[in-house]
């Protein structure tokens, strides 16, 4: 709830009126069982047909005033929850935007996209229903009671068990439904999650001809939301029934005991059909607050899931300069030392599934990783699939923390660095290229916003991806559709060398990315890159001749640097790389 208040608050003068109005409206309504009372036990009694007539005119303004006050309190309520949760959805995008990879892994991307769809679609209508009702509701029910204890005071105590009845159902219903609707939303996750690798992995799943069971896998999955759904749908099915069975019965006891209060000239005959009039305005007004506290229910549990994101620490760069950082090799002003190595692994090890900082895993990923790179040379990484090749790319890159050990970008230890600080020394290119809707030169313009047009397409030339631009439509303003689906996977691969090329960045890694290359085109490649003697280069591949030129090339295997050194030195004493080299290249 503080979480919601603090977003609220910003919009304090919409979020009052919606609810103040509703308590205007609330006083004509409860002004009208009065107006009826006189109308019978004055007009009628009397045959006074003025009186009547002049109490009805009253009546039509107390419904026209209500209608004005209740669309502007209903307009203020929807404004104060669209911009609140607008907030929200900026602020969590904003935060989730800053998780390295390490915090992605520690939700998923489904559950992300869902706590931002989702939740705050959820959040939004418990705001809206709240700002209209937690006042009206319980203001109607307490001042129906009132003014029944102003017509009778004993008639008024049947209102009193009927009220306190009511809250103990509501309040059982509301403390069983609201870890229901915790599951519901997780298990909302899971369908999305599964939904999203379907599509995404569509083609392999035709390919090996596994649609039935991922249909089963979905079904389960759709089966499991749909229990939690009807368990929380159970259990709120019983409100609107119990609480017109309660009011209803309050009702009943109502007229039996005024019954013999009329006879024996107590009450009026109008002062009875008020006293129905405000039993039933309760009735109304708690089938409303049932629905309102499902509709907040709900909210309070995705605000929670969401408020979970907003609460995580957002990666390793925002608090291990402070906690885990002793500044040891760092320099004095905070500043990289640009005559330092460009690239230093000390002793390194690393495990996705541990706890940061704690070198002792059951299943480490890289173990004792050293290596130095000076600033303008190559270093070649080369190594079977899975040995933890990319994975030295992201600690470089800061993506994650080393378990044990130090990563440090001339001279400074990626720890102590802001993303703004990484992004500048360093331009990645992944293995899987990633391009997004647009044109060529804005996706060119992601690593350097200020790139001028000569300036991308010399990046464009060096990655060898000028001549299929110049052919293209457009030219830099070519369209890109989505993943860059108008694109091969070579052209993909070039124009995301030319991205990384375009930021200008002190180091270049190069991870796997020449895979859908030909060899002409990567041995051209190869060479345009080998002539930026300024920049330093790491060159991740499982071919041995991509990294065959490189100034050293550190052969990784399990996750252990078995060796490091030029092409020339491997071959005489490190049997892996012969494995390799010579497994692509036979003599």
């Amino acid at each position: 709830m503080k979480y919601i208040a603090h977003y609220l608050s910003k919009y304090k003068a919409i979020s009052i009126m919606a609810p103040l109005f509703k308590m205007l409206e609330a006083i004509f309504e409860l002004l009208v069982p009065i107006v009826m009372a006189r109308i019978i036990d004055v007009g009628i009694k009397n045959s006074d047909t003025a009186y009547i007539f002049k109490m009805s005119l009253l009546l039509l303004f107390f419904a026209a005033a209500g209608l004005v006050v209740a669309i502007t309190a209903q307009y203020f309520a929807a404004l104060a929850a669209a911009r609140s949760v607008q907030k929200m959805r900026s602020d969590l995008f904003s935060h989730i935007m800053r998780f390295s990879d390490a915090s992605m892994d520690a939700f998923g991307a489904s559950t992300l996209v869902t706590r931002m769809t989702n939740d705050l679609n959820q959040v939004q209508n418990g705001i809206n229903m709240f700002l209209r009702l937690f006042l009206r509701s319980p203001f109607i029910v307490v001042g129906a009671f009132v003014m029944a204890f102003l017509i009778h005071a004993k008639a008024a105590l049947i209102f009193v068990g009927v009220i306190a009845v009511l809250s103990v159902f509501v309040f059982a219903i509301m403390h069983s439904t609201l870890p229901m609707f915790r599951r519901v939303q997780t298990a909302l996750d899971g369908l999305l999650l599964r939904v999203s690798e379907n599509l995404e992995g569509v083609r392999v799943i035709r390919a090996f001809a596994t649609g039935e069971r991922e249909r089963e896998k979905f079904r389960d999955g759709a089966g499991e939301l749909l229990g939690w759904q009807m368990k929380s749908g159970r259990i709120q099915a019983l409100l609107n029934p119990l609480t017109y069975v309660t009011v209803n019965f309050g009702l009943v006891l109502l007229l039996w005991y005024a019954s013999g209060l009329v006879e024996g000239g107590v009450l009026l005959q109008g002062e009875v059909v008020a006293l129905c009039n405000y039993m039933s305005q309760i009735l109304v007004e708690l089938v409303k607050f049932a629905n309102l506290i499902t509709l907040v229910t709900r909210g309070l549990a995705s605000a929670g899931r969401v408020a979970a994101v907003m609460e995580y620490t957002p990666d390793e760069r925002q608090n291990s300069a402070a906690e885990n950082f002793d500044g040891a090799y760092d320099t004095a002003d905070g500043t990289v030392m640009m005559d330092a190595p460009a690239i230093e692994f000390s002793d390194v090890s690393f495990s996705y599934d541990g706890s940061q900082n704690d070198g002792a895993k059951a299943d480490v990923t890289l173990e004792h990783i050293s290596f130095r790179v000076k600033s303008g040379e190559t270093l070649g990484i080369v190594g079977g699939t899975g040995a933890g090749k990319s994975t030295i790319a992201r600690l470089m890159r800061h993506a994650y923390d080393a378990s044990a050990g130090s990563v440090r970008l001339f001279g400074k230890d990626v720890r102590a660095c802001t993303d703004e600080e990484i992004a500048g020394l360093i331009a990645n290119v992944p293995q899987k290229a990633s391009l997004f809707a647009g044109d060529i030169a804005s996706n060119l313009r992601l690593a350097n916003p200020t790139a001028s047009e000569e300036q991308m397409w010399e990046a464009l030339e060096k990655a060898q991806a000028k001549d299929f631009v110049e052919e293209k439509d457009g030219g830099l303003y070519a369209a890109v559709r989505k993943k860059g689906a108008n694109f091969s996977g070579g052209q993909r691969q070039r124009l995301t060398i030319a991205r990384a090329l375009t930021a200008g960045a002190k180091i270049l890694i190069l991870d796997d990315s020449a895979s859908a290359l030909d060899l002409a085109t990567e041995a051209r490649l190869k060479e345009a890159l080998d002539r930026m003697t300024d920049v330093t280069k790491v060159v991740i591949s499982q071919r041995a001749s991509s990294v065959k030129n490189a100034d050293q090339i550190a052969v990784i295997e399990d996750g252990w640097c078995v060796g490091l050194g030029t092409h020339d030195e491997l071959l005489k004493k490190c049997d892996v790389y012969r494995e390799i080299y010579y497994a692509q290249y036979p003599e």
